[in-house]
């Protein structure tokens, strides 16, 4: 399992992109909601379809999920390569 395939730097590059996107995404939409009244992005398109407010954190603790398992996969390529 630590080994490093070829195209897992891919999908590294893909969880830091898509993690940090969904965090700001979520977790800022949320923030401005509560302080402008007003939603943006991802958390925007949640509100047009109905969804409720909470949405939002979910979107947001996604993305921190997906930001942990990169730090943890980079944690472990390095002590590998060490």
């Amino acid at each position: 399992m630590g080994k490093n395939r070829k195209g897992d730097a891919g999908w590294q590059s893909a969880r830091w992109i898509l993690g940090t996107v969904l965090f700001v995404q979520g977790f800022g939409s949320a923030v401005t909601q509560a302080l402008a009244d007003t939603s943006f992005g991802v958390a925007g398109l949640l509100r047009a379809a109905g969804l409720p407010h909470w949405t939002d954190l979910v979107v947001g603790a996604a993305g921190l999920a997906l930001l942990v398992w990169a730090l943890v996969r980079r944690g472990t390529q390095r002590r590998t390569h060490v």
